[in-house]
């Protein structure tokens, strides 16, 4: 590999956080329908984990009644994805070492996540690695979800490296596949919680297997 910028995907890929979405639809299940075996399609909980926040909330709204509108979703997803993420979440193995391998290098090192910046924030606190990055891109902000490159190119733009030394880490098939049509060399990591498996082992130009660490590329 040769990395000068390291753009990183945050959920599931620098923290252990994607079970966050089956307790949070069981919150759901249990507020709206006293049923906390509640469960969106497989389809519909892909695609919430790529899209930005107020955009997921609306499509669970429309797609199963639940609540009064999107907005009120929202305002429930983040007061418990808040509370997760300043006391529950934790790092994957090996990710504070590797961030120290790369911050020794000399490796410019970002965050571009499809979470709100604030619960970003949060999260990076509690797990004590705000200090290694020197910007933050949420897709929220960017306006757009990782099916679409912009989230990307904006990072790649801010650090102003050739494309091909511009690595982006992911746990996600949709990103790496997004990131990969516009020529940024990928990382993909296994993560229990997340669909297409097989998927992000076959696109990315590097992957992280099950048991294995991000150290793995060391």
């Amino acid at each position: 590999m040769n990395v000068k910028a390291a753009i990183f995907d945050m959920d599931g890929t620098l923290v252990d956080s994607l079970m966050v979405w089956d307790v949070l639809w069981s919150k759901m299940g249990e507020t709206y329908l006293k049923d906390k075996t509640f469960r969106p399609s497989a389809e519909d909980d892909k695609k919430v984990r790529t899209l930005i926040l107020a955009d997921a909330m609306n499509l669970i709204h429309n797609n199963y009644s639940l609540g009064k509108s999107g907005e009120e979703l929202l305002q429930l997803t983040n007061d418990f994805m808040k509370d997760f993420y300043a006391n529950t979440v934790t790092l994957k193995k090996g990710v504070r070492e590797f961030l120290d391998y790369c911050k020794a290098e000399g490796v410019k090192m970002c965050i571009a996540s499809a979470t709100a910046p604030d619960l970003i924030a949060v999260a990076l606190e509690h797990c004590g690695i705000e200090n290694y990055f020197s910007k933050i891109f949420s897709c929220a902000e960017v306006g757009k979800g990782k099916e679409e490159p912009d989230v990307f190119l904006k990072a790649w733009e801010y650090f102003g490296e050739r494309l091909e030394e511009t690595w982006v880490f992911e746990d996600s098939p949709v990103a790496i596949k997004t990131a990969a049509k516009i020529g940024i060399p990928t990382v993909g990591i296994y993560d229990a919680y997340n669909f297409g498996q097989a998927e992000v082992k076959e696109l990315a130009t590097e992957y992280i297997a099950d048991g294995e660490s991000l150290l793995k590329l060391i």
